[in-house]
């Protein structure tokens, strides 16, 4: 057992069950229990020795035939948006007063389904800055939020609805540091096109040149940020890794011009020797997706998620949450992706936890249950190992310690 100096003058929470998943692949401790005091891991162990820490004045869960792992990670959602029918034109018809509120009963949604860490990609006015502050400082609940305020686009560009139009290095600069000093967690580019925004150049096309990349992964490492590159184009992905960016989002390798893919290995091979991790960021109804594809494609898109796993490419789950169909509330269907793939469910837990959190860089105190980490964990009914379906209905979700009841 490994544990911490605990407080004093608090009440500790004890809470056991039959296994106790720590995070990374085959960590497991069996009839185990943590021991939290407010919202930091103070003890976790077998449960013997852990409630002999914990002493008398405690409050206890006991969760005889569950599972204890740390909460899911979402790397990738647009809180400004809201999953239905036309969620653009809904967005660009309402105020910011009921944007802010809209946004913040998404992420509480998220919240309560076991996803205790999201990681906004795209706003209004820096409004996922103030929600994600309202609830650090405690004045609402909600899971932990990491922002970057409004990507960086071309004029008139993919995603250009958000904010962030810029020409040129001084506005590319300029842009950077406007989202760092309002606070951005990290830095977003949309290095090539994308679908929801007609007018602007089509998914494969890149939309910044190299030289514009490195400027905006400098601007960024100045103020101490990551930057995270929506590329779905082959050329765009490379001047993305060429760039030193942190993450690739949707990672398609399109093929320039349209008509396939182009899975180039040897910049997959330097992704993965610069640690620059892929968040593919499906829907949860990939299914639906790959129906509507056919065979042939969507055989190609798994011979692609193989490929990069191969060749030692970190993927980490997203689910591009707020596009039209992509909910909030239905994580566990994107992970299922994972699963249909062929990986075990013990490495796809570990990609939405303790690998999620080292590629949004907060994985030295969240993704894993340990001492001294943040108390972001979820408790569910039976073995999550055996079957994913148990991570859907949470019996318990604390998400920086904060307690939300599951709706079902």
């Amino acid at each position: 057992m490994t544990h911490i100096d605990q407080r004093d003058g608090t009440m500790r929470l004890l809470i056991t069950a039959e296994r106790v998943l720590l995070g990374p692949a085959g960590h497991q401790v069996d009839d185990g229990a943590i021991l939290i005091d407010e919202n930091t891991i103070l003890a976790v162990g077998p449960r013997p020795e852990v409630e002999a820490q914990a002493g008398s004045d405690v409050r206890r869960r006991d969760y005889p035939n569950h599972t204890i792992l740390p909460g899911l990670i979402n790397c990738h959602v647009h809180l400004a948006l809201d999953a239905g029918s036309a969620p653009l034109e809904q967005y660009l018809a309402t105020e910011d007063s009921d944007l802010l509120l809209g946004m913040a009963g998404r992420a509480q949604r998220a919240a309560r389904s076991g996803v205790t860490t999201i990681r906004d990609l795209g706003d209004r006015q820096g409004l996922a800055f103030r929600l994600r502050d309202a609830i650090a400082r405690g004045e609402l609940s909600g899971p932990r939020i990491l922002a970057s305020g409004a990507p960086l686009t071309i004029p008139r560009g993919h995603c250009h609805f958000f904010g962030g139009e810029v020409s040129g290095e001084h506005e590319i600069r300029q842009h950077v540091r406007d989202m760092a000093d309002r606070g951005a967690d990290l830095i977003k580019v949309m290095a090539s096109g994308g679908h929801i925004t007609p007018e602007s150049p089509p998914m494969w096309a890149t939309q910044f040149s190299a030289d514009e990349l490195r400027i905006v992964v400098e601007e960024a490492s100045n103020a101490g940020l990551p930057v995270a590159a929506h590329a779905h184009g082959s050329d765009a992905i490379a001047a993305a890794v060429d760039a030193g960016v942190s993450t690739i989002e949707h990672c398609t390798w399109l093929r320039s011009g349209g008509g396939g893919y182009d899975q180039r290995d040897e910049v997959a091979k330097r992704m993965a020797s610069q640690g620059v991790y892929a968040c593919i960021a499906w829907p949860p109804d990939w299914r639906g997706f790959m129906e509507r594809l056919g065979p042939e494609r969507a055989e190609q898109i798994i011979e692609r998620f193989l490929w990069m796993d191969e060749l030692g490419i970190r993927l980490v789950p997203g689910t591009d949450a707020g596009l039209r169909g992509s909910g909030f509330d239905d994580y566990v269907d994107a992970l299922e992706l994972y699963a249909h793939i062929g990986f075990p469910n013990a490495q796809i837990i570990e990609m939405t936890t303790a690998t999620s959190a080292q590629a949004l860089g907060i994985g030295a105190s969240v993704g894993q249950l340990q001492p001294g980490y943040s108390a972001d964990l979820i408790v569910v009914d039976g073995n999550p190992l055996v079957s994913l379906e148990r991570l859907r209905h949470p019996q318990l979700v604390l998400a920086h310690g904060h307690e939300f009841h599951s709706p079902n």
